[in-house]
């Protein structure tokens, strides 16, 4: 999964002068503290972004480095960001690394940090103390909570899952909770409101009473 998350970065990178918008993306971005930056905020980068504490641009192509603060695009983003904290307002394309990560829409790659907070659609990975995805997710979490809004189809290995849709794959933590599991759920305590598969913990709840509702040691239904 991390391999192939790699050579989609890289991908991004070489393909990355189709992405340009309709005003011209500037190359290179130096900045302290926006507003203090070589380049105004409403314009986009394709290149490099460099910052020693808070830059904002519209769209970013390319590698966008803060040594000490905040990466923020208020467009989209593709490419890598690293830093303190990465704030994209629209969809993100690459790898985020930093305590704090955030794509407004849509998120492609690897999200990597402390916190990591997609809004719409996930396909790739989040490794993190917490992850949370608001609409579809593909792919994996891994961390102390992982938190899916929508439906999800992948692995959440974690203390707590919690997933509020269908969940299709494999749960393992203490607690997994799935509204719709299509799978196993491998933990302490496994609790589902409907069952297609197995559950395998000290506690195990089924909410479609097919064929038990709740099961020490294992549950299951098919």
């Amino acid at each position: 999964m991390v391999k192939s998350i790699l050579v989609l970065v890289l991908l991004s990178l070489v393909i990355m002068p189709q992405f340009a918008g309709a005003q011209e993306a500037k190359p290179l971005q130096l900045a302290v503290f926006n507003p203090v930056q070589l380049i105004p905020e409403e314009e986009s980068i394709e290149g490099v972004r460099l910052s020693l504490f808070y830059t904002v641009n519209q769209d970013v192509t390319g590698l966008s480095l803060v040594w000490l603060g905040v990466n923020r695009a208020t467009g989209d983003v593709k490419g890598i960001e690293w830093g303190l904290g990465n704030w994209v307002e629209g969809s993100c394309y690459g790898w985020q690394a930093g305590l704090v990560n955030h794509a407004g829409k849509r998120f492609v790659g690897l999200q990597y940090g402390m916190v990591n907070v997609t809004e719409g659609d996930l396909t790739g990975a989040q490794f993190g103390l917490v992850n949370w995805t608001e609409g579809f997710m593909h792919g994996v979490q891994y961390g102390v909570l992982n938190v899916s809004k929508g439906e999800s189809v992948g692995i959440d290995l974690g203390v707590v899952n919690y997933n509020e849709g269908s969940f299709r794959g494999f749960q393992g933590g203490f607690v997994n909770y799935a509204a719709e599991m299509h799978g196993l759920q491998l933990g302490l305590v496994n609790y589902t409101k409907s069952l297609d598969g197995l559950q395998i913990g000290l506690g195990n709840y089924n909410g479609n009473k097919k064929p038990m509702e709740f099961m020490v040691l294992a549950n299951w239904s098919f």
